[in-house]
C-alpha cells in the first residue's frame, strides 16, 4: 500500500521523537483517532497540554529554546488566534532581535464540512503570513511534506504548517501542468489543490487548456522561472485558495506574480462570511464549478 500524507506524518514524528529527542505538544493527541492517525499511538514524547486553549504556544516555544524542537498540534486552524503571540511576538522574532533560533513546528489543521461550523472551520494562513520572519507551508502531498520538515530540521527558524484534512489520505504527488496551448494559468495552494486539479481536468475535457501551479510554500513566495514563463505565454493568470478571498494570500499572491511577470492575475477565495453548521450554509473551498466559471469569464 502506497504511504499516505497521513503515514508520513505519523513516521516523521516518530523518527523525530526516537532520533531527535523530540517532542509533540498538544491537546487530546490521545483522543480517538490520534490526530486523524498523524502521530504515533505511544506515550513516550508525547506531552498533552492542558485544555486552556491559549497557552499551549507559550508551552512549546518555551520547550524549542530548550533545544527539542517541539511539534506543536492544533487540531483546528481557528486555535492560531488564540495561541499567536508566542509564535509571532517571540519564535519568529528571537533570531533578529537576541540572535537565536526558536525552532517550533507548528502543524495547524484545517477543516471545513460535516458540521464543523463558524468556528472551527477553514484554513487562516493568510494572517499569519502577514507576521514577519514566519515562514508558511501548506504541504499536501507525502513528498511535499517531507521537503517542509527537513527544511526545518536543517534551519532554526519556527514554521507554520498549514495542513488539511482533506490531504490525509492522498498518495500521490501533484506536479505542475504545462500545456503549450494553455489560455489561463491557475496557482493553487491549500486543499484547492484538488478543487483546482478537477476543474482543469474538467476545462480540458471542454477544449480550454490551462496550466495548474502547485504551491506548497506561501511565504517566502518565489515562484519559479518555469512558472512566470507559462503565465506570460498564455497572458492570463488565476490564484485559487481555500482561505478568505479579502485581503488574503491569493490576493497577495496573485500581486506579486502580476509584479514579476507583468500579466494581470485574479484571484478567487472563500466568499466573506461566517460558514454555518447545515450543508446549505457552508463556505467551502472554491469547487471546481466556481474555478470553471471564474476561467470561462476570464477566457471569453
Amino acid at each position: 500500500m502506497a504511504r499516505t500524507v497521513a503515514d508520513t506524518i505519523r513516521e516523521l514524528t516518530r523518527a523525530h521523537i526516537a532520533d531527535n529527542n523530540g517532542v509533540v505538544m498538544g491537546q487530546c493527541l490521545s483522543a480517538v483517532g490520534w490526530v486523524q492517525n498523524t502521530v504515533p499511538a505511544q506515550a513516550e514524547g508525547m506531552v498533552e497540554l492542558p485544555m486552556t486553549d491559549v497557552a499551549g504556544a507559550g508551552f512549546a516555544v518555551g520547550m524549542a529554546l530548550t533545544g527539542r524542537r517541539p511539534i506543536f498540534v492544533l487540531r483546528f486552524q481557528s486555535f492560531l488566534w488564540l495561541n499567536a503571540s508566542p509564535l509571532v511576538n517571540y519564535a519568529a522574532k528571537s533570531k533578529s532581535m537576541f540572535g537565536y533560533g526558536c525552532p517550533v513546528f507548528v502543524r495547524a489543521i484545517a477543516a471545513e464540512g460535516s458540521g464543523t461550523g463558524p468556528v472551527h472551520s477553514h484554513s487562516f494562513h493568510s494572517i499569519f503570513m502577514h507576521a514577519p520572519e514566519l515562514p508558511v507551508a501548506a504541504p499536501m502531498t507525502p513528498g511535499e511534506y517531507e521537503s517542509v520538515w527537513d527544511h526545518f530540521i536543517t534551519h532554526d527558524d519556527p514554521v507554520l504548517v498549514s495542513e488539511h484534512r482533506a490531504s490525509y489520505k492522498t498518495e500521490r504527488e501533484l506536479p505542475d501542468i504545462i500545456r503549450e496551448d494553455a489560455v489561463l494559468t491557475v496557482f493553487a495552494m491549500g486543499s484547492a489543490r484538488f478543487t483546482a486539479l478537477q476543474a482543469v481536468e474538467r476545462l480540458a475535457a471542454q477544449g480550454i487548456a490551462c496550466n495548474l501551479i502547485h504551491l506548497v510554500w506561501l511565504k517566502p513566495f518565489a515562484p519559479s522561472p518555469q512558472a512566470l514563463a507559462a503565465l506570460r505565454a498564455c497572458g492570463r493568470g488565476l490564484v485559487v485558495d481555500a482561505t478568505y478571498q479579502t485581503c488574503g494570500a491569493a490576493r497577495s499572491i496573485a500581486y506579486d506574480l502580476m509584479e514579476a511577470s507583468g500579466i494581470m492575475v485574479h484571484a478567487i477565495g472563500l466568499e466573506d462570511r461566517s460558514p454555518g453548521a447545515y450543508p446549505h450554509l457552508e463556505n467551502p473551498t472554491p469547487s471546481p464549478e466556481r474555478i470553471i466559471a471564474k476561467v470561462a469569464e476570464m477566457v471569453t
